[in-house]
C-alpha cells in the first residue's frame, strides 16, 4: 500500500531536520569594523577551518556539516576564479557567490531527499564602511542581506542581540573581537552564566580595507592573545573576598580590647578585703 505525504509536510520535514542539524555546531559571528569585515569562529581545529578566502576582497563562514560547507566553499573558489580570469577581478563579487550559492541550495533542499545541513555567510569588504556587504545563506537557499552583522549555529538570537547592543560602523579591531567573543560566550555556560573563552578556541580572521590585493588574513598565536581582552584576575577577586580583611577574621588586630575586656561595673563596685590586724607587743605591767 503506498502512504501519501503531502508536499508541505515534507518540506517540514526537511527544514526541521537541516535546522536541528545546524543549531548543533558551534557559533560564528561576522561583523564589519572601521578596517574592514572580522570573522570570529569558535573552533578548537587548527585544521579543519570554518572561515576561508574566496577572492581579492570576499571571505566565507559557515557552520553545520563539514563535508557539506567545504564542498559548497570549493566550488565558489572555482567560480570565482574562473570568472575573474575570463572577465575582470572587479567582476566577482559576493552579490554574484551569494546568488550562486542561493541556487545551488535551493535546488539541493527541493530535490534531494537530504537538504544540506549548512548555513553561509559570504562578505566582501568596499571602500568604505558604507560598501561592506554581508550575506545570510539557510540550508533552503534563503539569501538575506544583514546590515553590520551576522550570528549563526548554537543560539544565534541571544547571540544577536548582544552584537546589535554593542555594534559600531567606527569599532577598533581589538573592540570588534572583543565584542565577538562576548557574543559567542554569552550562550552555552552553567546555569545561564557566561563563558571564559581563549585563544585556543577561537578562530579569527578579517579582510582588511587598507591592503591592496588580496585583504583576507588569519589572526592567530601571540597577535591574537593580544588583542583579546584580559580575563579577570584571581587576585583582584581575592582582594574584595572577606578573607583578605584581617578586620573580618580577627578583630582583635584592629580592636586590642576585643581579648582584653574592661572590667564591669560588678567588678569596679566590689569592696576590697579587709586588712588582718597587727598583733599587740606592749609588756603588760604583773
Amino acid at each position: 500500500m503506498q502512504f501519501y505525504t503531502s508536499p508541505e509536510q515534507i518540506m517540514r520535514d526537511r527544514s526541521e531536520y537541516a535546522r536541528k542539524g545546524v543549531s548543533r555546531g558551534r557559533s560564528v559571528v561576522v561583523l564589519t569594523y572601521g578596517g574592514g569585515v572580522l570573522f570570529v569562529a569558535e573552533n578548537p581545529s587548527t585544521a579543519l577551518h570554518k572561515v576561508s578566502e574566496i577572492y581579492d576582497r570576499i571571505g566565507f563562514a559557515a557552520v553545520g556539516r563539514y563535508n557539506e560547507y567545504e564542498s559548497l566553499r570549493s566550488a565558489g573558489v572555482r567560480m570565482a576564479d574562473l570568472r575573474g580570469y575570463s572577465y575582470d577581478r572587479r567582476d566577482v563579487t559576493a552579490r554574484a557567490l551569494a546568488n550562486a550559492y542561493s541556487s545551488t541550495l535551493g535546488d539541493i533542499f527541493t530535490n534531494q531527499t537530504k537538504p544540506f545541513e549548512v548555513e553561509l555567510c559570504v562578505a566582501e569588504v568596499g571602500a568604505t564602511a558604507a560598501d561592506d556587504e554581508l550575506y545570510r545563506l539557510t540550508y533552503d537557499g534563503s539569501v538575506n542581506d544583514e546590515p553590520g552583522y551576522v550570528a549563526m549555529g548554537g543560539q544565534p538570537e541571544a547571540i544577536a542581540n548582544v552584537l546589535k547592543a554593542g555594534h559600531r560602523e567606527d569599532l577598533t579591531l581589538a573592540e570588534a573581537l572583543a565584542l565577538g567573543v562576548k557574543a559567542l560566550a554569552s550562550v552555552g555556560g552553567e546555569s545561564g552564566n557566561p563563558r571564559q573563552m581563549v585563544a585556543t578556541q577561537l578562530e579569527v580572521a578579517v579582510l582588511e580595507r587598507g591592503r591592496t590585493g588580496r585583504t583576507f588574513r588569519r589572526i592567530n598565536g601571540a597577535a591574537l592573545k593580544a588583542l583579546l581582552p584580559a580575563p579577570e584576575s584571581p587576585a583582584a577577586a581575592s582582594e574584595t573576598s572577606p578573607a583578605a580583611d584581617p578586620a573580618a577574621t580577627n578583630p582583635a588586630a584592629t580592636n586590642p580590647a576585643a581579648t582584653n575586656p574592661a572590667p564591669t561595673d560588678a567588678a569596679a563596685a566590689k569592696p576590697a578585703a579587709p586588712k588582718p590586724a597587727k598583733p599587740d607587743t606592749t609588756p603588760k605591767p604583773e
